[in-house]
């Protein structure tokens, strides 16, 4: 039986810079062993503990999709010791990966349905992963309509530009990008906050879920606009990956009443939120 503190050794192959500020950096990492890579089988939602000798590991959202194969890949915020740590390693350096970690979206629930994805700030990492996911051609005949909204403060503060620009050239996905200001002559995208612009841009709820990641205080906004779009509680999701610490459930600090953000989540609907104390 594998040891679930221990990591799987993987290299840095590439480090890409994402946003103005420096702060964002998306790691694409490659497995050492193949048979780890084989073993590290994942499904969009999930996050993996990333590690350091020494330094410690932090829990993020896996951002790559298993559709994508060769590499897992993960966007970084430069926030505490171990991030600042890995935003200094080097392309080759070699590091840890445990995972993968915790539940995933309701894919296959949500196939044959409309899919609208709203994701704010960094957290849109996993809301990357499932995007690809849904794109694929072996899956996007799963799913029906796909819309996004994806917002940041300005434009500097977006992740994956260059995608965003070949999805919205896609008629197979409709995106709404948003800042909530900007001087910048050249942006020719919506302004404002996210959930002002879910409620302008008004995605139907009619046989549809919503897949709701990022700040706290946009989702707390975002939630009203969905209920007065229609979508119940059962179907609209978000995750709670801020919470986690250990991702096996057995250091105790992700708890919310009885359940245990790491293993029963950070995956939940807003329905099963409800019947859980307040504390997320």
């Amino acid at each position: 039986m594998k040891n679930p503190y221990l990591p799987y050794p993987v290299r840095i192959q590439e480090i890409i810079t994402e946003t103005e500020d420096r702060n964002l950096k998306t790691f694409k990492l490659v497995f050492l062993k193949s048979e780890d890579e084989a073993a590290f089988s994942y499904i969009p939602g999930q996050f993996a503990e990333l590690s350091v000798a020494g330094q410690g590991e932090v829990p993020i959202g896996i951002a790559s999709s298993p559709t994508e194969k060769g590499f897992i890949m993960f966007t970084v915020n430069r926030v505490g010791k171990v991030t600042t740590y890995l935003h200094n390693m080097k392309p080759g350096d070699v590091m840890g990966v445990r995972g993968p970690l915790g539940n995933w979206y309701p894919w296959e629930e949500m196939k044959g349905k409309n899919v609208v994805i709203i994701g704010g700030g960094f957290a849109f990492t996993t809301l990357r992963s499932s995007i690809v996911w849904m794109l694929d051609p072996a899956h996007r005949g799963d799913y029906g309509d796909i819309t996004v909204v994806y917002g940041a403060r300005n434009p500097g503060m977006l992740l994956y530009k260059e995608e965003l620009v070949a999805w919205e050239r896609r008629d197979d996905i409709t995106m709404h990008l948003t800042v909530d200001a900007t001087d910048d002559p050249q942006w020719k995208y919506n302004v404002g906050f996210v959930p002002a612009i879910t409620k302008e841009k008004a995605p139907s709820s009619e046989n549809a879920y919503a897949i709701v990641c990022g700040p706290p205080i946009m989702i707390k906004f975002t939630l009203p606009v969905l209920a007065d779009l229609g979508f119940p509680p059962e179907r609209i999701i978000t995750s709670l990956e801020m919470r986690m610490k250990c991702g096996i459930g057995m250091c105790g600090r992700c708890n919310i009443g009885t359940e245990y953000v790491c293993k029963d989540g950070p995956v939940f609907t807003m329905e099963k939120l409800s019947r859980l104390p307040n504390e997320y």
